[in-house]
């Protein structure tokens, strides 16, 4: 059951993190998709938002500046001096939701800054920059999801999200990034940034509805969560009903089952960074489970009907990053940490 246990939970980006313990942590602490057009609509106020960051009279930050800010920032972070980035006065800081000034959390124990994990998601548009990488926290491996925020080029909002005690055998995965993640999109196939936004919102509504339909997949979509892949593994052994069953599944085949039911709610959505020469998204959200129930029905997957899921309450907030091209998700590269039920997002 233990065994049973760990693997389920992984599934939906809390697998190493429910052997987490906390108090370890520091105190500071292919085809075009009718969703293409379908989704530009509804994201309208997301793209107005993001226009309205680009206030008349502002400095501009391309996306060469957007990605040397990440790089300044973590090499603040190493040297424990936020005086070596621009921040605001009135910046707003948040790290694994709670609110903390600049020079407390991880900026009191960063030890090396990231070698050959990094996915940078810049987006002039939004003055914002997402970020995921691994790097050394009290010299062990840590993996960081990083939201930047500019205005009139200084930081007014930094968001950090870490996650840490990973697990040994995904740490294969995190050396570096699979390469279409860092692929240029030709020109010619780009898609808008809008388009982007909107197919990289679809994923939670997918998640929360056990609806592979409502996001646009692709067939060769592959997704890890904290380094370990979650979708797309060889079969297993014929006869096997047991979590292997399900992680072998395609990214939407998966989420038909059910298996991720115990998904109570997924709060705080951002989907408001995009990069359209690489086609990445980058999300953030809270996953909320209650787990009143502790037993979930599984559908269409011969000789099982159900999963038991014996869990106490838990929060799991998380970062997504989504390659999309030519209307379709290809790879999500995801972390997250556990968090107590019903926590905070430190956004309030």
């Amino acid at each position: 059951m233990k065994t049973l246990r760990g693997l389920v939970i992984l599934m939906t980006l809390s697998i190493a993190l429910l052997g987490c313990d906390r108090d370890q942590q520091p105190a500071q602490s292919g085809n075009e998709t009718p969703v293409r057009a379908e989704t530009e609509q509804a994201q309208e106020p997301v793209a107005a938002e993001a226009a309205q960051e680009a206030q008349p009279g502002a400095v501009q930050c391309d996306r060469a500046c957007l990605i040397g800010m990440v790089d300044s920032y973590l090499a603040a972070l190493v040297a424990h001096d936020p005086a070596q980035v621009p921040i605001a006065a009135d910046a707003k800081f948040v790290e694994n939701v709670t609110k903390m000034a600049p020079g407390e959390g991880l900026w009191l124990t960063a030890s090396e800054v990231p070698a050959t994990f990094k996915i940078y998601v810049p987006d002039p548009v939004a003055g914002q920059v997402g970020f995921l990488g691994v790097m050394k926290e009290t010299d062990l491996p840590v993996l960081l999801a990083l939201r930047l925020k500019l205005a009139d080029g200084k930081l007014t909002g930094m968001e950090h999200l870490v996650a840490r005690n990973l697990g040994e055998p995904n740490l294969p995965n995190l050396q570096a990034p699979r390469p279409g993640l860092l692929t240029s999109v030709p020109e010619s196939e780009r898609m808008t940034r809008e388009e982007l936004i909107a197919i990289g919102a679809t994923y939670y509504d997918a998640l929360v509805d056990d609806n592979g339909s409502l996001a646009p997949f692709a067939d060769d979509c592959v997704r890890r969560e904290n380094g370990m892949q979650t979708t797309s593994n060889p079969p297993p052994k014929e006869g096997d009903t047991g979590m292997g069953l399900f992680g072998a599944m395609g990214c939407a085949a998966q989420l038909d089952t059910k298996i991720m039911s115990y998904i109570d709610s997924i709060d705080n959505r951002r989907v408001e960074i995009a990069d359209v020469e690489t086609g990445l998204v980058f999300g953030l959200s809270h996953f909320r489970h209650g787990m009143v129930n502790k037993t979930i029905e599984i559908v269409g997957v011969p000789g099982v009907e159900k999963r038991e899921m014996n869990f106490d309450p838990f929060d799991l907030p998380a970062a997504h990053v989504y390659k999309v091209t030519g209307g379709k998700m290809h790879e999500i590269e995801a972390m997250g940490f556990r968090a107590d039920y019903n926590s905070p997002t430190g956004w309030e």
